[in-house]
């Protein structure tokens, strides 16, 4: 008689140690708008300047600019495009198709490109990805960006794929979640994990009636990509070096909080509710359940918030200046993720790659304030649901010069 399934289970090799990110790359498009000039770009973009209430919207949009925190964004759309398809700026008339014939190409490229920094610091062969997980909410296709990823970067056509769709600004942490699960399960998996956003599929001319939604999704938002690579027990010696170990990974759903963010696909392309004035009260009042709760599984105690370095998602300023009022944060807890939300905007799930990624230049001594090391941390990422992804990260032993 052959073994049994218990068996069998018991010889599948699983990694000894946690999961670890071991390489970071981001990517954005080549156009560039700094937040002060974004009004007038926008309105002339949109050939707007002339419609009616045209003055009173841009007005709004400038106020909106000035408080968000942010100096500048990247974007893959530009005038000649828009020239080119003006179905995207005609309310009455169906973009969708347009919207994703124009994603099929460009979410992968832009995705690839971070996918190949990320490869290149890892120091490995594209061939030896053993997992790919990738999230987008610019999009909806089959076979998906995951399909033309495997050509673009050369990767296995054995590669084991994981799509992830419509999951708004959680996308990175739900993600990393996922491939956590992946390198801990099997013994040398090496998981690429990909977030690559367009904002083209919500972009849209400003409303005669004055919808802020419309205003919030121009004013806010950015396109990029963010790449890492994961893998449990790092192979000795220089190749493989982990940046951070994931200890623990959580997700939960705040209690009546269907309608805090919406999304769909319309006609239009994409659209939902993201203006909602209690989204940083959401957040602040449910973080520090949800960070005790992401140490809860390590039986260790939660340590003190300033004790911890955070890798926050980079929503808006006003959760960010909630998380500081709220835990007593010192100045620079959040800095990585204010610098985020400065330099590129809010880039749906991939904007916490792009904290990560900031929060390691900082602990290795690039620039900003310097104090003692700190060993652990918390990575946050908020999305629909109201959804908060959690995870416990650990700074290895001489990889935190400084924080």
């Amino acid at each position: 008689m052959g073994a049994s399934a218990a068996e069998i289970r018991c010889r599948v090799p699983r990694a000894d140690g946690p999961a670890s990110v071991l390489a970071i790359g981001t990517a954005n498009p080549e156009t560039c708008i700094s937040q002060d000039a974004y009004p007038d770009y926008y309105f002339r973009l949109t050939k707007s300047d002339d419609d009616h209430h045209s003055h009173d919207l841009k007005d709004k949009l400038k106020r909106l600019c000035e408080r968000s925190g942010t100096k500048q964004r990247f974007f893959y759309h530009d005038e000649a495009l828009l020239d080119a398809h003006p179905e995207l700026l005609d309310r009455a008339s169906p973009s969708l198709d347009a919207r994703l014939d124009i994603a099929k190409t460009a979410v992968p490229e832009l995705a690839a490109a971070a996918c190949r920094k990320a490869i290149a610091e890892w120091g490995r062969p594209a061939t030896d990805i053993t997992h790919l997980v990738v999230a987008t909410n610019s999009g909806a296709h089959a076979p998906g960006v995951d399909f033309r990823l495997v050509q673009l970067l050369g990767l296995r056509p054995t590669v084991r794929r994981t799509m992830l769709y419509l999951t708004g600004c959680n996308a990175g942490g739900a993600a990393l979640r996922l491939a956590k699960d992946l390198a801990e399960n099997s013994r040398g998996a090496r998981v690429l994990v990909v977030c690559a956003e367009l904002t083209l599929m919500l972009f849209n001319k400003p409303q005669d009636d004055g919808c802020f939604q419309t205003l919030i999704d121009q004013g806010l938002f950015a396109d990029g990509a963010g790449a890492v690579v994961v893998g449990a027990d790092p192979a000795d010696g220089p190749t493989e070096r982990p940046i951070f170990e994931i200890m623990s990974a959580t997700q939960a759903i705040v209690q009546d909080s269907e309608g805090a963010i919406l999304m769909q696909l319309t006609s239009r392309g994409l659209g939902g509710s993201t203006a909602n004035a209690r989204l940083p009260v959401i957040v602040g009042d449910n973080i520090a359940r949800c960070v005790a709760d992401a140490f809860a599984p390590l039986g260790m105690d939660c340590p003190e918030w300033n004790d911890l370095f955070w890798v926050m998602h980079s929503g808006t300023l006003g959760i960010l200046d909630r998380m500081d009022a709220l835990l007593q944060l010192q100045p620079e807890k959040l800095e990585a993720s204010r610098r985020v939300l400065r330099d590129y905007g809010n880039m749906f799930g991939a904007t916490v790659i792009f904290v990560l990624h900031e929060m390691r230049k900082i602990m290795q001594g690039g620039p900003g304030p310097a104090a003692s090391p700190l060993e652990w941390g918390v990575l946050v990422a908020c999305g629909p649901g109201f959804t908060v992804e959690t995870m416990v990260l650990r700074a290895p032993e001489g990889n935190n010069n400084h924080h």
